[in-house]
This record gives structure tokens, sequence and C-alpha cells, in this order.
């Protein structure tokens, strides 16, 4: 009896390890319908939950959104509204590059001579020695007027010839436009209806169709900017897929290797600060403004568009904000604060 009784405590403890151990590895993706979680049964504080819920009310964003391990933990504002994601729009890009490299559409090592890459004003023959690794970098020493341009990326833009490729940063519309254009040259496919294809439809994203996408086309440049609007929920699915490394259910949607080569700060931007493959990544242990645990990156666009996707924390972050829409700009320190408060709350 004793050794039935004890062969039963075993298989009973087996089971039961086994089972931990299942659920200490079960990564939650959410289907058409994604699940909100208490927030003090995932060991957050709703009390200084509700401070960071204040605050975004104050500064009047769009909507924010919190996910930890998949779940939803917060989400405030109007979520499924459409919104510009401005400069979050070269993640998107990297992501599509990345899939298709891995197919053998895109060669990184191809240069603008090669892919027969040229501009309003012509390029130089060492403009043209630049690679598509370069341009992923921001590195391509090519300082031709760009489509999408801010008056302060106008006014520090370097002089034509004044780097060579691969040897200086500089955030360059000129390089995201024109990758764009590679992009659609070496794939035969248009952005956005590359993005619905491959990304969108794989994460069952809400709101976001190909024909949410517009093309910004100016006549400084023949490269066109690639503006898409996309909602909050759906910018958390892309950041939740990011956090997994690319995989999305059984599926690798991103080849792992490609989001690890553009989380590697190839320059360095500022103190604690580098730039990848058109990601913002850190390279210590701060990111914009908080000391956050380990190797924290994130796609960042105008008026306050942020995807922070924070690894050794299992945690994104989403902010929105329409200008268009009349809602308050919350980039800079104002975010800096909101993000504060927000890991603050987590136990």
């Amino acid at each position: 009896m004793k050794n039935l009784n004890k062969l039963a405590f075993l298989l009973l403890y087996t089971l039961l390890s086994t089972t931990i151990f299942a659920n200490q590895n079960f990564k939650y993706y959410p289907d058409e319908t994604w699940i909100t979680k208490k927030p003090s049964s995932m060991g957050w504080s709703e009390k200084k939950l509700n401070e960071a819920k204040n605050y975004f009310e104050k500064i009047g964003t769009t909507a924010v959104m919190v996910i930890d391990n998949g779940y939803i933990i917060a989400q405030w504002g109007d979520t499924k509204r459409r919104v510009n994601c401005h400069s979050v729009r070269k993640s998107f890009l990297s992501a599509l590059i990345g899939i298709y490299e891995n197919e053998g559409k895109i060669n990184l090592s191809s240069t603008l001579k090669e892919l027969k890459i040229d501009d309003i004003q012509r390029l130089s023959t060492t403009e043209k020695k630049a690679k598509v690794s370069d341009l992923l970098k921001a590195r391509s020493g090519v300082y031709h007027p760009a489509a999408y341009e801010t008056k302060s990326m106008k006014r520090r833009r370097p002089q034509r010839g004044s780097h060579k490729p691969n040897t200086y940063y500089y955030y360059n519309n000129w390089d995201f436009n024109t990758l764009g254009t590679i992009f659609e040259k070496k794939t035969s496919k248009k952005i956005f209806s590359a993005f619905e294809e491959s990304i969108a439809r794989n994460l069952q994203m809400s709101d976001f169709k190909a024909n949410d996408g517009k093309y910004k086309k100016e006549k400084v440049s023949l490269h066109r900017a690639y503006e898409f609007n996309m909602s909050a929920r759906d910018r958390a699915r892309f950041g939740l897929l990011y956090l997994r490394y690319g995989k999305w259910k059984n599926q690798q949607i991103i080849p792992k290797e490609w989001i690890k080569s553009s989380i590697t700060p190839y320059s360095k931007v500022s103190k604690g600060m580098g730039y990848g493959y058109m990601w913002w990544t850190s390279t210590g242990k701060w990111h914009l403004g908080n000391k956050m645990k380990g190797h924290t990156y994130s796609a960042r666009g105008y008026w306050g568009q942020y995807i922070v996707i924070a690894p050794e924390e299992n945690l994104v972050i989403v902010q929105v904000s329409d200008k268009k829409g009349g809602d308050k700009d919350g980039h800079g320190k104002k975010f800096n604060t909101l993000l504060k408060l927000i890991l603050n709350a987590k136990k």
C-alpha cells in the first residue's frame, strides 16, 4: 500500500511539475478577441496604474495600450482609431524587408548602382556605392533632398559628398524612402499590400487594410514616402510579434535572426541610445529617459507615436497621438513621464 501511495504521489508530482513547466513556457497570442487581464492578477498595482491613466488623460493623446505577456493590462482612449504612424512606418518596412530578404528577393549587399537607383539630382559614383544595409542603418552617405522631411531634417542634412557610405549616421528620409522603392522593385509588391498579406492577416489585426496606406510624392525626389495609418490595438499586435522574435503562434513570420540584427545598435545616436535597422535601440540600461531591464527598443514617430518593446519585462507599450484629430502632442518628456508611471505600476 505504501509503495502504491508513493507511486501515486510520484505520478501526481510529475503531472503537476509538467503542467507548471508548460504554464511557465506558455505564450499567449490573441485571436480576433484579445483577452484583458485584471492588472492585480498579473502583478500590477491598480492604484499606480490609475495614476498613469490620469496623466494620460492630462496630456490628452489618442490612446495607450499596455501588454504584459501578450495580455492587455491597460487600454485607454480610442484604441480603434486609425492614426498616421509617421516614422513608425520605417519599422514596418524593416519587418517586410526581413521577410523578403529571407526569401532571397532582397540582398542587403546590393549597391545602389547594381539596383539602378538614382534621383532627380543625379547620384555620384561614390553615393551609388551605398548598400541596402547602409540605408537600413541610415548610413548611406546620400544627402539628396527627400519627401516627407521636416524643417529640422532639412536644416541638419549634411552637404552632398561630405561622408562616404557606412561612415556616418544621419537620420535620413532619403534612405528610408529609397528602401521603399527598392522593396517594391525587387518584390513586385506594393508596401501596403505586402504588409496586409504577410503581417496584418497573420496577426489578425482588427483594423488595418492595405488602403489605409498612402504614398507621399514630392517634386524634390523620385522616391515616395509611404504613410501608414493604424490603430493602437493593431500597433500593439505588431509590437507583440517583435517581442516574440517574429513568431506568431506556430508560424515564424519574421526570421528571428533578422529581428536580432534589426535591434543591434550600429550607430550611437545619443547617451544610451543607438540605431539599428530602422529601430531605436538601447546601448545601455536606459530607454526614453527610464531605467529598464535588458535590451529595450522602440519604433517612434512624430507627434507622439511609440511602440516600446521590453523583452526582459515581457512588455509592449503603445501610444498613439493624432494631430489631425486635434489630440495633444505626447512626445518627448511627456511620454517619458507616462512611461515611468506605467513601469512604476508593475510590482
